[in-house]
């Protein structure tokens, strides 16, 4: 990574390292806070919904995601990820066609995205999203591919993805989701092989973070067996 990044101003969101990461066809150019832990005065709308700027962060199940997303080519589909953080995922998917709605909890996340996809020329949609309150991500459903990187480090996320994914996609969508092998990440593949058609879990090209692709999603009256 090489810092490009101007004077700081103050504002730690303004004070910024850029870099780069190679893709299976090209490369994202990308820029994030230098000190992701500056942030932390930052406060949700509600006590009850206060979560670190995790997005700020520059995460190995990030990377990961995006370059699997590069192998394959995703001219017109519809593509949702969730817990954007910095888009890396998002602007890969869009670099091969796609058509990407990037969300996350966070405004200044989806604003990171949405700058990091317009320097690498292509356009992300982003929007403002709770996993509590998806209703307008259900709405514009069903999603071809619904991506998602390190998001089970928490007993809500955890329960909330599991509500919220078999809603997002149909017999004809996948969810893939980037993970470190968290503590809870053994909880949610026992939850998900229950009630999905399909799971998997491979390693990715780093040994400690395994991509679980889920597709099949339950339906009523629909047998697991």
């Amino acid at each position: 990574m090489t810092d490009r990044s101007p004077p700081s101003t103050g504002d730690p969101r303004l004070d910024l390292v850029a870099g780069s990461i190679t893709l299976r066809r090209g490369r994202i150019e990308f820029v994030h806070p230098r000190d992701p832990a500056a942030l932390l005065y930052e406060e949700d709308i509600a006590a009850d919904e206060a979560y670190p700027p995790y997005w700020a962060e520059l995460w190995p199940s990030g990377v990961e995601l995006a370059y699997a997303v590069s192998a394959q080519d995703w001219r017109g589909v519809p593509v949702l990820e969730l817990g954007c953080g910095l888009g890396l995922p998002s602007i890969a998917a869009a670099l091969a066609g796609a058509r990407v709605l990037a969300t996350d909890r966070s405004a200044d996340a989806v604003t990171f995205a949405a700058v990091n996809a317009e320097s690498n020329g292509v356009s992300v949609e982003t929007a403002v999203c709770s996993w509590a309150d998806p209703a307008p991500l259900i709405d514009r459903g069903p999603w071809r591919l619904v991506l998602a990187s390190d998001v089970l480090y928490g007993q809500r996320n955890v329960d909330e993805l599991l509500t919220l994914l078999p809603r997002l996609v149909d017999d004809e969508g996948e969810a893939w989701i980037t993970d470190p092998q968290r503590p809870l990440t053994d909880e949610f593949l026992e939850a998900a092989t229950a009630t999905w058609r399909f799971v998997e879990a491979s390693p990715s090209r780093l040994p400690q973070i395994q991509i679980i692709r889920l597709s099949g999603p339950p339906r009523p009256g629909r047998s697991t067996s």
